[in-house]
């Protein structure tokens, strides 16, 4: 394992990379951490892929001294982490709130991203009033306690160690100036995203959990998506908002085919 910091706006992101090979880089959902590719990224590996997995601006082990949390943000430090693993091509793989980031890096740096997989994922807003009364709760003194049961609720895969990761998460998120970053994360605008669709020539993969709380019909979200992106949709049932969690083995089969694609050249026209 080498874990090594990429410095992006004057702080500094951890980055996980694995084995050899073509690259993919991995960024994860709001409030999770890096580890929720791990099973997905031992299979990449046995495969031949060099594997980077991040952790947001202000979660896990990167810093909390950014200026800026979100969708934009976190593209510009997928770019930068592509960059400084050699450049491209590379692939992105992106959960939740990271998968319009990964948009956003793929129509802004077309040259450097050749392929899209995302899982989970909001390139736009949902429901705007259960949004912002989330917003209110956490920003409350019982603003962790209300996540850990929401974020317990995310991944109906995990069954009773759900509520297990919930926890420790929670408790991460709880050292000194992680809450208020989590916070500032929390406040993005996924709206920022649509304007990058026809700019993206990656093949692209949606991956939704067909039990994904965050859509009331996940999968009308994920034709939605596709259809912007050209892409192809994986649905996986039983499965909540962290497919690569709950599901590694559908996920990762789903994805070395999309690097196969990648690799012999398909993309959108």
């Amino acid at each position: 394992m080498d874990i090594s910091q990429v410095e992006v706006d004057g702080a500094r992101l951890a980055v996980e990379v694995r084995g050899t090979g073509p690259l993919v880089v991995c960024s994860p959902a709001m409030g999770d951490e890096r580890d929720a590719f791990g099973p997905v990224a031992d299979r990449l590996v046995a495969a031949g892929y060099r594997v980077a997995l991040t952790d947001l601006r202000g979660h896990g082990d990167s810093d909390t001294g950014f200026a800026e949390y979100g969708d934009a943000a976190t593209a510009k430090d997928l770019l930068a982490v592509a960059e400084a693993l050699g450049g491209g091509p590379v692939v992105l793989a992106g959960a939740s709130m990271s998968a319009g980031a990964a948009i956003i890096a793929a129509g802004t740096r077309p040259d450097l991203v050749t392929g899209l997989v995302l899982l989970g994922p909001f390139a736009r807003n949902g429901n705007a009033a259960m949004s912002a009364l989330l917003r209110v709760l956490l920003a409350r003194p019982w603003g962790p306690a209300v996540w850990r049961g929401y974020s317990a609720s995310l991944w109906p895969g995990l069954g009773s160690t759900a509520r297990e990761r919930a926890a420790h998460l929670s408790r991460r998120l709880a050292r000194p100036g992680r809450w208020h970053a989590f916070a500032q994360t929390t406040r993005t605008d996924h709206s920022v995203v649509a304007p990058y669709f026809p700019r993206v020539r990656a093949q692209s993969l949606v991956v939704m959990g067909a039990a994904d709380p965050d859509w009331k019909d996940p999968a009308a979200e994920a034709d939605w998506l596709a259809a912007e992106l050209s892409a192809r949709v994986v649905m996986v049932p039983g499965v909540g908002h962290a497919p690569m969690l709950e599901a590694p083995e559908v996920v990762a089969e789903a994805m070395l085919g999309l690097l196969g694609e990648v690799r012999d050249g398909a993309g959108r026209a």
